[in-house]
């Protein structure tokens, strides 16, 4: 049995569910890792996004990608994941992932969240309460039916429990009819351990 760190949970689902020819949004991109995994899962017809605030988490994710031979499939942001729809709009590739389907939904196959801080990074450079539930809102204008939002959501020592808490909540009220939230827990990790989630729609 593998010892199952928060976003091998989460990789578990999302390799379930991208397929070639998907399109696919890292909403914070970090070290680059699922930026990478969404990119080889959406092999050479599919096409990521990827969102971080910190030209660190950028260039880095770059860097990996660069690495990988897969740069050419994805298409990196130096900004928040609020200004998402934005930014996918600017871009002449990108556009595709804002468009309908016949039936009213969108086109994304799968969005990819880590709430926190860049490993590493500058602590007081953390996603925020209000501009993440800002950036899930678009995200589930985006996805298509059976599309998934994965979420890793971190909480403690310097981020505090704000963005966990509205996140929670937010998730606990959204439409059954439309979307089903599955949560889970290290139930008995001491220490305030993340939060792996998944946002199905339905």
């Amino acid at each position: 049995m593998e010892n199952y760190q928060i976003t091998q949970w989460c990789h578990r689902f999302i390799e379930e569910q991208v397929k070639d020819g998907d399109y696919c949004i890292d909403a914070t991109c970090g070290n680059g890792h699922d930026t990478l995994l969404l990119c080889r899962l959406a092999g050479s017809d599919g096409l990521t996004a990827g969102f971080d605030i910190q030209e660190q988490a950028v260039e880095k994710t770059k860097e990996r990608l660069r690495e990988a031979g897969v740069e050419e499939k994805v298409r990196i942001f130096c900004c928040g994941h609020e200004k998402m729809r934005e930014q996918l709009a600017e871009d002449p590739d990108c556009r595709k992932m804002l468009e309908k389907t016949q039936d009213g939904y969108g086109s994304v196959s799968c969005v990819v969240f880590n709430f926190g801080y860049l490993p590493g990074g500058a602590h007081d450079l953390a996603t925020k309460a209000q501009t993440s539930l800002e950036a899930v809102e678009q995200s589930l204008e985006l996805l298509k039916k059976g599309g998934i939002i994965s979420l890793c959501i971190y909480s403690g020592k310097d981020s505090g429990f704000e963005e966990k808490e509205a996140l929670m909540e937010y998730l606990k009220g959204l439409d059954s009819k439309k979307y089903l939230v599955i949560m889970s827990s290290y139930y008995n990790r001491p220490n305030h351990p993340p939060v792996p989630g998944l946002i199905i729609r339905l």
